[in-house]
């Protein structure tokens, strides 16, 4: 395989707003008539670094960076709910405190990894798609048509499995509408900053990958793009 200079930069940059937007997103927050989770400030810059790596290294690339996220993500759960279980030392008076803000249950753990996967490869898959139907142009309606896609399937499943049963459908809707409309509002707000990086990172990196003959297999972890 060809080495970078930067893939590894941006994996990291990846794999790091995704395991802070997970932690983030345990507190609901209200902001005008927008209702969401803390995790929604950060998360739309998972997609927007998702585009990027699509968009510059191609999918098979991407397609190791969501898993590699998906993995983080699971040993991260796995790791708090182990520390949660463990008895407190008899001085320790904050379990409560953690088990609040880091005790996320089996069903929200569930529910985020399902979303991010179902999310994160529509995403790259459709701007894959779109790169070679547009011959390399209109990037914003690669970036943005994908993301309105990736969005609608992971805030849409995450709200549902995670919540339903749990709030009324009064905040149900509402927080899936108000978090969808906010992340595709940042994706776009930040259409020109991603124009500037993918243009640097192709010029730098001697890399513009288009996805014809790739194996778009979710589970299909070659080194290769075929």
């Amino acid at each position: 395989m060809r080495a970078f200079k930067h893939l590894d930069t941006i994996t990291a940059l990846f794999v790091a707003v995704l395991l802070i937007s997970n932690i983030a997103s345990t507190k609901i927050l209200t902001l005008g008539p927008l209702t969401f989770d803390g995790g929604t400030i950060l998360f739309p810059l998972s997609y927007i670094f998702g585009d990027i790596l699509t968009e510059v290294y191609g999918y098979g690339r991407s397609r190791r960076v969501i898993w590699l996220g998906f993995v983080s993500a699971l040993v991260m759960a796995i790791t708090l709910a182990i520390v949660g279980a463990l008895p407190p030392a008899a001085d320790w008076g904050n379990q409560s405190a953690y088990e609040t803000i880091l005790g996320q249950t089996p069903r929200i753990v569930a529910a985020s990894l399902i979303a991010y996967i179902a999310g994160e490869f529509s995403n790259s898959f459709t701007l894959a798609k779109l790169k070679i139907r547009t011959a390399g142009r209109w990037l914003w309606l690669r970036t943005i048509g994908s993301t309105l896609i990736g969005q609608l399937l992971d805030t849409g499943l995450f709200v549902l499995i995670a919540f339903t049963g749990v709030v009324p459908n009064s905040l149900l809707w509402p927080l899936i509408v108000s978090n969808y409309l906010f992340k595709c509002g940042v994706e776009i707000l930040f259409t020109p900053a991603t124009y500037a990086i993918t243009g640097w990172l192709k010029q730098e990196e001697q890399e513009d990958y288009y996805d014809r003959n790739t194996n778009f297999n979710p589970f299909h972890l070659s080194q290769t793009h075929q």
